[in-house]
């Protein structure tokens, strides 16, 4: 090669490592997306990881792994199910398992299958390394660790908190099957379309010898069933429902039953220090399917498609059972939320509210972006050592006598706290990211708050940003107010 041809080449190179520079996303600006993991562990069941991690996310925080169902995908139930809204509201990781066809002609998870529903073994061990993974990686608390999965996602719910209770916190099992149901195809089969009937101390017995002779503490199960559900006879949700109640050690009569939204009857019971071990939800008519409800409010999640059923948002429900929402779990009070909830003032560093009064409250909780900041008797509240120029968001819940926390999914109000000075930043897209006012996805960068699309990713493009408030920009390109 002559000297010139080397130089030429070297020229080349560098022009093409520019480039690349110039458009490949750092990692580290690039805002929460579902992220596929690999390297999680020897992964004997062949499962895909993926995570969904909230920016910023704290250390010590809860983890929530969530299965698809058959014909479905991790990104499937990212899109759908909602759990991500309730990741980025009160702060907790997720790890989305994915099979695949090589694995399963129809992609379901091996719920039925020896070699991958037994303790240590197949697709549960590849769960359970992905949630060591995940506690490793993100700091994750190993006492606040859920399952939640759906149809044979929800049976592989009931395979991994029947093989690792000594994991598991919690879980919820949506049109799932009880664990040691099945032993292969044509028993998984059975158990599918036609009710098993065992006692309450045999489903148990399934539990307990699956566990590897683990004594307690149990999960606290959710078991979610569309009473018109074709596709998983609802008579495994009560075998469920005798299942847990059982390892439990009580009995299988609910300790209170209340009316929900959607055609929903919640069940509860209570442990014998009277907190919910074992909640039933049974949506009247609901076919075979994840319920969702979409909409901006608390307690509403997801997007309908196939498989999910516009009823009530179970992913709320759950998350408020197993207390991730800031109470100490089971909040299963059956006040109503309170009406009328407004902000009735604000200084730089606190915020004021006030609501209507529920009848039968003992006092309210008061919970700040999701996370309970407060409680108080009155049907007021200010909260203080905010930030200046911030938006946050409130709802208010009832507590009764019996400190049971009712309904939180009531209105939001949002109170933003004075005292903000407004801000410019000239900068190309690139930097914009890097320094944190904007985000890029699909090779577009858009500036955080407000979403407006400042166009492609990359170093070419400039634009000013006014922040309006704390972490809330919009495109001031023809000129700045601040």
């Amino acid at each position: 090669m002559s000297v010139r041809d080397r130089a030429r080449r070297t020229c080349w190179a560098a022009l093409l490592a520019l480039l690349l520079a110039l458009f490949t996303v750092p990692q580290s600006a690039s805002a929460a997306s579902l992220t596929q993991v690999t390297g999680f562990g020897s992964n004997p069941g062949s499962l895909s990881m993926y995570t969904y991690v909230p920016d910023n996310l704290r250390s010590g925080a809860p983890l929530v792994v969530a299965l698809h169902g058959c014909t479905q995908s991790a990104s499937d139930y990212y899109s759908h199910s909602g759990w991500p809204k309730y990741a980025d509201l009160y702060g907790f990781a997720l790890v989305f398992p994915q099979t695949s066809s090589a694995n399963n002609a129809n992609s379901c998870f091996n719920w039925y299958q020896s070699g991958d529903y037994t303790r240590g073994q197949g697709e549960a061990l590849s769960i359970k390394q992905m949630v060591d993974y995940a506690k490793a990686q993100y700091g994750s608390d190993p006492s606040r660790v859920y399952v939640t999965g759906l149809s044979a996602g929800g049976a592989m719910t009931s395979v991994m908190l029947a093989d690792y209770p000594d994991v598991f916190a919690g879980g919820s099992i949506d049109s799932g099957i009880p664990a040691g149901c099945a032993t292969d195809l044509s028993s998984g089969l059975t158990c599918e379309y036609n009710p098993v009937s065992k006692t309450p101390q045999q489903w148990g017995n399934l539990v307990r010898s699956a566990s590897g002779g683990w004594g307690g503490p149990w999960p606290r199960v959710a078991v979610w069933q569309g009473s018109g559900d074709s596709t998983v006879n609802p008579a495994n949700a009560t075998e469920a429902r005798d299942q847990w109640t059982n390892v439990w050690g009580i009995g299988q009569t609910p300790s209170s039953t209340t009316t929900l939204t959607g055609g929903t009857t919640q069940a509860v019971y209570n442990d014998a220090g009277g907190a919910p071990a074992v909640e039933t939800f049974t949506i009247s008519g609901m076919a075979h399917g994840l319920a969702v409800n979409p909409g901006s409010g608390t307690g509403q999640c997801g997007t309908t498609g196939t498989y999910y059923l516009n009823y009530i948002c179970s992913s709320y429900w759950t998350a408020k059972f197993w207390g991730l929402d800031g109470t100490s779990g089971g909040g299963t009070g059956s006040l109503p939320a309170p009406t009328g909830l407004t902000v009735t003032g604000t200084t730089d560093t606190s915020a004021s509210l006030s609501w209507n009064a529920v009848s039968g409250a003992a006092s309210y909780s008061i919970y700040r972006g999701g996370t309970k900041t407060g409680s108080t008797t009155s049907t007021s509240y200010t909260d203080t050592g905010l930030a200046s120029g911030t938006g946050y968001s409130y709802t208010v819940a009832a507590v009764d006598s019996a400190g049971k926390i009712g309904a939180a999914d009531g209105a939001t109000v949002t109170a933003t706290t004075t005292g903000f000075q407004p801000q410019c930043f000239t900068a190309n897209n690139y930097n914009q990211v890097t320094a944190g006012r904007a985000h890029q996805s699909g090779g577009y960068t858009y500036a955080n708050g407000s979403s407006q699309n400042m166009g492609l990713y990359n170093t070419f493009t400039s634009h000013t940003l006014e922040e309006t408030s704390t972490g809330y920009y919009v495109i001031a390109d023809s000129g700045c107010p601040a």
